[in-house]
């Protein structure tokens, strides 16, 4: 391939084949690359550092709401798994299971994590004598195996990265409140930092976490119209707390079980972050997480070359002591054409050049990958033109995401009208459900979509279910979903 062939060139278009389409793009942008393991990837330096940035952002908002890290082991006894019976019963197809060690088979077989409820329990039995010992709060990053079937990367592999909260509390309320303020958590993240717009709300039971008395999660509309399920608290009660014996003395010297919660996302955020503003050019990244925030290009004939670079460095040097994430490409084999596209399909959020006649006026220029503007500011204000485009380029992600899913939502009070919606458009449907597990079934059964949430603030209120036409009790969000 000649250096100054286009990469966007080799992108499918999102119209043409949306898989294709992500598939080319985190190639291409050097994001992973498949492992010799099936449905297992490497995380090139590209797309660990938007994890990175992601688990430091979070780790942040966990450590400010009093949580503290801790690590646990990554193989789990079988005798865990049998004390919470649904919870073994939801993970078993998953679990891979390690029955030999240094050529001796175990008396027990180890299952490598998938989640580590069990694990926590165990520890927390033993850590827990009395309400003194509470609210015990540990989150703990590590990597979890599921064996999946059908893989796609980050979005669904069989062993991924993530965190994963585990509180116990006293009483039902704590546990609750820390349950909501972890969700909060999440959405302001998934909002705030990705630009991600998502949906609060309660999942079905049919959907809950295995085990748990309430999951809620946080739903997010890709550009192909389909969900991804960016982040779930869930509310345990002490079903774990009976299941491994985790009991604290109150204040009144009796014996009571503690009313435990778990909270977790994972690497598939940034599956979603590319999914939901990457376009055909590649990738588009919010500057707040982009590794990358600002590219200097330092163009010109040969014989300015010197001169331009040293401003380039010089101007490098105060955008980095302002804690903007900057690279310089000065490299001379390669034209700024080609540099453009490149770093367009690498989605970095802003693009600097420099070049001779912009030195003797003392303007750069600035252009933003998402709007395409061009804005010429000069060299003294740079600093906080680059803050100011930074800020607004966010906000924009933000709201054209919003937009989106908008447009590609639709309220139904029958199944009919949900078939009609999905086979002309993929997108999010919001309509009653009466609460049966058969009804729900009959959906995913004749349209391919699951119940997402129920949304804590609807766009509407629903009366009747979109199956049977008893009344309804709640209002679902339902989406095919990856």
């Amino acid at each position: 391939m000649s250096k100054d062939k286009g990469f966007v060139t080799e992108i499918t278009p999102q119209s043409e084949d949306f898989s294709k389409w992500y598939i080319d793009v985190i190639k291409k942008a050097e994001l992973m690359d498949y492992s010799p393991v099936r449905g297992c990837i490497v995380f090139r330096p590209e797309g660990y550092e938007l994890w990175e940035n992601m688990q430091r952002e979070l780790d942040a908002k966990f450590k400010e709401t009093g949580h503290r890290n801790a690590y646990f082991p990554l193989f789990i006894p079988e005798s865990f798994f049998q004390k919470e019976k649904e919870h073994v019963e939801g993970f078993n197809p998953e679990l891979p299971w390690v029955t030999e060690a240094a050529g001796e088979k175990l008396e027990e077989r180890l299952a490598i994590r998938p989640t580590s409820e069990t694990m926590f329990g165990h520890m927390y039995a033993k850590w827990i004598q009395s309400y003194r010992d509470l609210p015990l709060l540990i989150n703990q990053w590590a990597n979890v195996v599921r064996w999946e079937k059908r893989t796609l990367p980050f979005l669904r592999t069989s062993e991924f990265l993530w965190q994963e909260g585990h509180t116990a509390h006293e009483n039902e309320e704590e546990a609750r409140q820390e349950t909501m303020q972890m969700l909060e958590v999440y959405t302001n993240f998934v909002e705030d930092f990705l630009a991600i717009p998502v949906i609060k709300g309660e999942k079905t039971p049919s959907e809950r976490f295995a085990g748990a008395v309430d999951t809620y999660s946080i739903e997010a509309m890709m550009k192909d119209g389909r969900a991804v399920q960016a982040g779930t608290s869930h509310y345990l009660g002490t079903k774990f707390a009976v299941a491994f014996d985790i009991k604290y003395l109150d204040r009144e010297n009796t014996l009571q079980f503690c009313h435990t919660t778990s909270w977790g996302v994972s690497t598939r955020l940034i599956g979603a972050l590319i999914m939901v503003h990457g376009d055909d050019r590649g990738l588009a990244l919010p500057p707040k997480v982009a590794p990358t925030q600002v590219i200097m290009i330092p163009i010109g004939p040969a014989k300015t070359r010197e001169q331009v670079v040293g401003k380039v460095d010089e101007l490098y040097a105060e955008l980095k002591k302002a804690g903007v994430r900057v690279r310089v490409d000065d490299r001379s084999d390669v034209s700024p054409g080609w540099k453009f596209n490149e770093y367009e399909m690498r989605g970095v959020p802003l693009r600097l050049e420099v070049g001779p006649r912009d030195m003797e006026n003392g303007v750069v220029v600035l252009v933003s990958r998402i709007t395409g503007e061009k804005r010429i500011v000069k060299q003294d204000d740079l600093v906080q033109e680059v803050q100011n485009m930074l800020a607004e380029t966010q906000s924009e992600m933000f709201e054209r995401a919003k937009a989106f899913r908008e447009s590609n939502s639709r309220s139904v009070e029958t199944l009919d009208e949900m078939k009609a919606f999905l086979e002309e458009q993929r997108g999010f449907v919001e309509a009653g459900w009466c609460g049966s597990a058969a009804c729900e079934k009959q959906v995913k059964e004749e349209t391919g979509a699951t119940s997402r949430n129920i949304p804590f603030k609807p766009a509407s209120e629903k009366s009747i279910c979109l199956v049977c036409g008893d009344a309804a009790k709640h209002t679902v969000v339902f989406a095919r979903a990856y």
